[in-house]
């Protein structure tokens, strides 16, 4: 462990105190966003917990226990989400598409987005473009806060991806594809206990799937148990305790933690997110914003009437963006676990071939995430646990675009096959 990188990450730390100090100033809501990306940050990479791993992990190494650690996080989402929709609607408060000026709206309900052709393209699309690109929307935060370039060039053209399905948005939302569709909340067809039963016996079918094709992967002999790098497993149990001991510092921020660990985390602060703003976790938008204020430097205008809402929040400042505000936390959360544990790094192990399919793969997503209405956060998880029948359109598009994309991954990279994918994302 490099002793300097433990001081470096205490100052990272100090200065994000600092920062949120700073945005207190601004705005209170804020240092909420700043403080919930720290954790996610934290928590995926301590973890090395992600979504596109679901998908891709499974097919290369017949692993499914990323997969199973998801499902349980969603279970654990819903139970939560599921009070706290039902204690709202019995406040009177209605699912936000419902909703007109007065009423109480359902905390974490703006995430219930109609269920469409669109959906499942734009699932499709993004699920290709998360095996090209190496990792989802938050995945790709937290690889760029652990130093790894290939996210580096994800981020920009990811933003392009979003600029170009923002301006063609009009197109798809007056096309056949969006309109042969229907917003459901699951709560007005089987009512809260019904919903949970629902969701609860469709993610016991999907546990089934994955436990019977980890078993024919066994059985093929293709199955990969995790790999754990050396630095990341525990250290063997000193003679005698000591809190203050290089075995200690180990245990708390160095040794990795379990999938299941990172699942139960994520729905812990999920639940927090929803509970403190009334919303709910979506991380794709700002990746738009980025790019079109990188662009805007160098010149560039943005004259489509379906980009102007994306303008103004340029020219507000996107340290006055909540969503922006907590993707940047989930950079620097990864950062800080990586320099306290000693193992940071810089990663450009790559050729100009793979360049070019992370660039593919990032606009593939920014693209997908427009037509589908949100990404791995914000269209799948955040659709899930607020029981809109869309999440579950776009986990089923998400699934066929990641087997669509590993495969041409697979024929485009032979040479890697099988590949052992890295643990998280």
């Amino acid at each position: 462990m490099k002793k300097q990188q433990v001081f470096m990450g205490i100052v990272v730390l100090i200065l994000m105190v600092v920062f949120t100090n700073s945005l207190s100033a601004r705005d209170p809501k804020l240092p909420l966003f700043l403080i919930t990306g720290l954790m996610l940050g934290y928590v995926f990479t301590r973890s090395r917990f992600g979504f596109a791993g679901s998908v891709r992990k499974i097919y290369f190494t017949g692993n499914g226990s990323l997969t199973k650690a998801l499902l349980l996080m969603f279970a654990l989402s819903i139970i939560a989400t599921a009070g706290i929709h039902y204690g709202a609607a019995q406040k009177g408060a209605v699912a936000a598409f419902r909703a007109v000026e007065g009423d109480m709206v359902i905390p974490g309900s703006g995430f219930v987005q109609p269920a469409s052709l669109s959906t499942i393209i734009g699932g499709i699309i993004f699920g290709i473009g998360m095996i090209f690109g190496g990792c989802c929307a938050s995945g790709t935060l937290t690889d760029v806060g652990e130093g790894d370039a290939r996210a580096w060039i994800v981020v920009p053209f990811f933003g392009f991806g979003g600029i170009i399905g923002a301006m063609q948005g009009p197109w798809w939302k007056e096309s056949v594809f969006s309109k042969a569709g229907v917003q459901v909340y699951l709560p007005d067809v089987f009512g809260y206990v019904g919903t949970v039963i629902v969701s609860f016996i469709l993610l016991l079918i999907i546990y089934n799937i994955v436990k019977k094709y980890e078993e024919k992967r066994q059985k093929a002999g293709t199955y990969m148990d995790e790999i754990y790098e050396e630095w990341q497993k525990p250290l063997p149990n000193a003679e005698s305790f000591k809190f203050f001991s290089k075995e200690s510092y180990h245990k708390f921020f160095v040794e990795r933690w379990s999938f299941t660990t990172g699942a139960v985390l994520t729905a812990t602060i999920f639940i927090f997110i929803i509970n403190t703003t009334g919303g709910s976790w979506g991380a794709s938008g700002p990746y738009t914003l980025w790019s079109m204020w990188l662009l805007q430097k160098v010149g560039v205008s943005f004259s489509s009437e379906a980009l102007q809402g994306s303008v103004e929040a340029v020219n507000n400042g996107l340290m006055n963006h909540t969503v922006s505000i907590r993707n940047i936390g989930m950079i620097f959360g990864a950062l800080i676990a990586m320099l306290l544990a000693g193992n940071f790094k810089f990663n450009f192990d790559f050729k100009f071939k793979d360049v070019v399919f992370y660039a593919i793969g990032g606009l593939l997503m920014g693209y997908g995430a427009r037509v589908a209405g949100g990404c791995n956060a914000g269209a799948l998880y955040s659709g899930i646990a607020n029981f809109s029948l869309s999440g579950w359109f776009f986990l089923v598009a998400l699934t066929v675009g990641g087997i669509i994309g590993s495969r041409l991954f697979l024929r485009i990279f032979p040479e890697k096959a099988p590949f052992k994918v890295p643990a998280k994302d």
